[in-house]
C-alpha cells in the first residue's frame, strides 16, 4: 500500500538545470538502492521506456505546464491509482488530484504498453512522469530506481491519513512523522516540503488560520485574498501553495515563507520555528543547494515500502488491478 510522507513532492530522473547538481550517469552521493531497485532496471525489458515517455508527457505539459503540479503523485506501488468504493483517491488528503493527472498516468502507460507489454509498473511510470514533470516545471531531474511492482489494493483512509503530514502541524510533530521514515535531519523536513512550491490545496486545509480568528503570523494582503477564496469555514474553492510562482518548481516557496505568506501552518511554521528558520533562509538564497538536497531527499523518499520483485503485479490499466 501507498505510504508516502511529502506534501506537494515528487520523483524525478537526473541532472540539475542551472549550473547542474548531479548529472544522468552520477548516483555517487545518492542513498543506496533496497533491494529489487535498479538504475538500469528497464534496459534490456524496455530500452524505449524514458523516450516513450518522454513524447507522450511533453506535448501534454508543453500546452499547459499548469498540469506538472497535478502530475506529480506520491505512491510507491500505484495504490492510489486505484477506482473503488474507498480507494485513496476518496481519502482527504487526496482530494486535490485533479482527473487529467489520473488521465496522464493512463495515458503514458498505454503509449508504454504498446513497446513493451505488462513489463513497466504504473507505479514506475508515476516516478518517471512526476520526473520529468519536474524538470519542465524548472526544476531538477536526476535518477529514479526503477523496479517497482504495482499493489493488489489500496490503503484505508486511516494508513493515507496516518503516513501524511498534517496541514496544521508544526515542526515537532512534522519531525516525528518524518523521523518515521528515517527522515531525521531538519534539513530533510524543510527539502521535501520544498515540493509546494507548486500545486495547491483547498480552504479545508488552511481554514483554521482564517476562523474563527486570524492567523498572526498570515500575512495581513494575503489574508485577505484568501478570505475572497474562502469565505466561510466550509468553502470548497483551492488556492496555490507557492503565491510567487505557482507553476514552476524553484525556491520561491521559501521566499514565501519568509514574507509570512505560507499558506498552511505546516509550511510557515518552517520558518516561524528557530529550528528550521536558518535552512528555509538558507534555501530562499541558494537554489541549487535546495535542489540538491531535494534530489538526495527525494531518492530515498521514492524507495519508501516499495513492491518488488514476485510481489503484487504489473497493472495493464492503472486504475484497476488485472482481471477485475
Amino acid at each position: 500500500m501507498d505510504k508516502y510522507l511529502t506534501f506537494a513532492a515528487m520523483f524525478v530522473f537526473v541532472a540539475v538545470i542551472a549550473g547542474g547538481v548531479f548529472c544522468k550517469d552520477d548516483t555517487t552521493d545518492l542513498p543506496p538502492l533496497v533491494d529489487g531497485l535498479s538504475w538500469t532496471f528497464y534496459k534490456n525489458s524496455c530500452p524505449s521506456l524514458e523516450s516513450t515517455l518522454v513524447e507522450t508527457l511533453h506535448p501534454v505539459l508543453d500546452k499547459d505546464i499548469s498540469q506538472a503540479g497535478g502530475t506529480v503523485l506520491q505512491g510507491c506501488d500505484a495504490s492510489i491509482l486505484l477506482n473503488g468504493t474507498g480507494s485513496e483517491l476518496e481519502d482527504v488528503p487526496n482530494l486535490t488530484i485533479p482527473d487529467d493527472a489520473l488521465e496522464i498516468i493512463q495515458l503514458i502507460k498505454d503509449a508504454v504498453e504498446a513497446e513493451c507489454t505488462r513489463v513497466v509498473s504504473c507505479a514506475d511510470i508515476i516516478a518517471l512522469a512526476a520526473s520529468c514533470a519536474v524538470y519542465m516545471a524548472g526544476g531538477p531531474e536526476f535518477p529514479v530506481p526503477l523496479g517497482r511492482r504495482d499493489s493488489l489494493t489500496f490503503a484505508n483512509e486511516s494508513v493515507t491519513v496516518g503516513n501524511l503530514p498534517n496541514p496544521t502541524s508544526n515542526v515537532s510533530v512534522l519531525m516525528a512523522l518524518f523521523a518515521e521514515k528515517g527522515f531525521t535531519d531538519f534539513a530533510d523536513l524543510v527539502a521535501l516540503s520544498g515540493g509546494h512550491t507548486f500545486g495547491i490545496s483547498h480552504c479545508a486545509s488552511f481554514v483554521e488560520r482564517l476562523y474563527p480568528t486570524q492567523d498572526p503570523t498570515l500575512n495581513a494582503s494575503l489574508a485577505k485574498e484568501l478570505y475572497l477564496t474562502c469565505s466561510s469555514v466550509s468553502t470548497v474553492n483551492t488556492t496555490d501553495l507557492d503565491i510567487l510562482t505557482p507553476i514552476v518548481f524553484d525556491n520561491k516557496y521559501y521566499a514565501d515563507l519568509q514574507n509570512g505568506d505560507g499558506i498552511l501552518t505546516s509550511d510557515q511554521s518552517l520558518y516561524n520555528d528557530y529550528r528550521t528558520r536558518g535552512i528555509v533562509e538558507s534555501f530562499a538564497k541558494n537554489q541549487r543547494s535546495f535542489f540538491k538536497r531535494f534530489v538526495i531527499d527525494m531518492v530515498k523518499m521514492v524507495q519508501l515500502d516499495v513492491l518488488t520483485g514476485s510481489e503484487g503485479e504489473i497493472r495493464q490499466i492503472c486504475s484497476q488491478v488485472n482481471n477485475a
